[in-house]
């Protein structure tokens, strides 16, 4: 044991235990050097960050504008949702996937798909459980895990040339998870479509990974915020298989299927025990969104759903122009099956160098901003990920800019 006492007072973050815990923010250095060159006059085309930046349909903002001027909504509201955006999430998965949801026990808002996951892990984990977490994955997947207490046990998360999961593979992983770990895991954390890799589960994966975790007891808990988009078909709610409410809740956000990033509204639907776990806890911690966001939320579920279509059509295109002028140069990358990103492998010429220095360098020569795969996990080294937040034109410039810098050689 340590004879030293800690420096009083803290000088940093990284000296609270819980904080120092958390990897390095592996984001952070591309972050200050682009701010520089912004700073410094230059023209960067940030592809960063995947902050969308199509504005929230007009018939959206017209009923928030409606009644954001009442008194009677500036007051505090239930941190559980209001009951009128409740009930619009249960109609939402009855008209869109089939799924009967009991607003009153199934159905809680969250502040957001990233608040929501956090704030379970938070109500479900004991210190030490452990969660399985495919990677590459979103930071949140595995970060929630860890302010929790609990531990995350990565398993490879692969797809095929169509861009679906290796779903076989990835669940004889879990099992063996389940077979060699002590404690034996706790609960699975699934996405798909998957932020990074833009990977797609079909229906019958998702019901071998019930099948599996019914099996292995371990609660699921799917990630489906980008449930809209998918350029080749609608993607199945895990939902959707017979049994899963049993252990199994899903997260939804309006983020992105609704333009609606800055709103800050999702919702975990599904088990019982597990809505209600988490009701429980956002009770003591928030006090919910603003009431006048709610009610705008509910009419976007209720209301014509084109603007979705076409906001998917929007990264459809997006996603083709950046991989047509990235092709052109001579980087050969999968175009994305779903999302709003590209997950792309390093050129064979820049792998040695990493994925941290190979978006520095695409900043350095390109101006270009791109997400170093390393910050999804040790797994996502070896590509970098596009988030498709400009316009078609300037994503086809940012792929002829990259084409340019990768003749000079790394």
């Amino acid at each position: 044991m340590s004879t030293h006492a800690p420096a009083w007072p803290p000088q940093s973050a990284a000296e609270f235990p819980r904080l120092g815990s958390l990897p390095a923010y592996v984001f952070s250095q591309i972050n200050a050097e682009k701010m520089e060159r912004v700073a410094a006059g230059e023209d960067v085309i940030d592809l960063g960050m995947g902050n969308p930046d199509i504005g929230t349909p007009a018939h959206i903002v017209d009923e928030l504008v409606a009644h954001a001027a009442d008194h009677k909504h500036h007051r505090y509201s239930a941190s559980r949702g209001i009951y009128g955006l409740r009930d619009a999430m249960a109609e939402h998965y009855a008209r869109r996937y089939g799924v009967e949801l009991d607003s009153e026990s199934e159905v809680v808002v969250t502040i957001g798909a990233k608040e929501g996951i956090a704030h379970l892990m938070l109500a479900v984990l004991e210190a030490g459980d452990t969660v399985i977490v495919p990677s590459p994955a979103y930071p949140i997947h595995s970060y929630s895990v860890v302010f929790a207490g609990g531990r995350v046990h990565s398993i490879p998360l692969v797809g095929d040339d169509e861009g679906k999961v290796e779903g076989e593979a990835l669940l004889a992983a879990v099992e063996q998870a389940c077979a060699s770990t002590w404690p034996r895991p706790k609960a699975l954390l699934l996405s798909f479509p998957n932020n990074p890799t833009t990977l797609s589960g079909d229906p019958a994966f998702f019901e071998r990974a019930v099948e599996v975790c019914r099996r292995e007891r371990l609660l699921l808990v799917h990630d489906f915020a980008y449930a809209d988009f998918s350029f080749t078909g609608n993607p199945p709610s895990i939902l959707q298989v017979p049994g899963a409410k049993e252990i199994a809740v899903e997260f939804f956000s309006m983020s992105k299927s609704y333009g609606m990033a800055g709103w800050r509204v999702g919702f975990c639907v599904g088990n019982r025990a597990m809505v209600s776990a988490l009701t429980k806890i956002k009770s003591y911690l928030d006090y919910g969104i603003f009431q006048p966001i709610q009610i705008a939320a509910a009419h976007a579920l209720r209301s014509q759903q084109e603007c979705v279509s076409e906001l998917r059509d929007t990264y459809r295109r997006r996603a083709e122009a950046l991989i047509g002028a990235l092709n052109a140069s001579g980087w050969p990358v999968p175009p994305p099956q779903a999302t709003m990103f590209v997950w792309a492998p390093m050129p064979g010429p820049f792998v040695e160098m990493g994925s941290i220095e190979f978006a520095r360098f695409l900043l350095r020569e390109a101006g270009v901003v791109v997400s170093p795969g390393l910050g999804f996990g040790p797994e996502g080294e070896g590509h970098v990920r596009f988030a498709l937040i400009a316009g078609e034109d300037r994503l086809r410039e940012a792929g002829e800019r990259v084409g340019r810098a990768l003749q000079k050689g790394p």
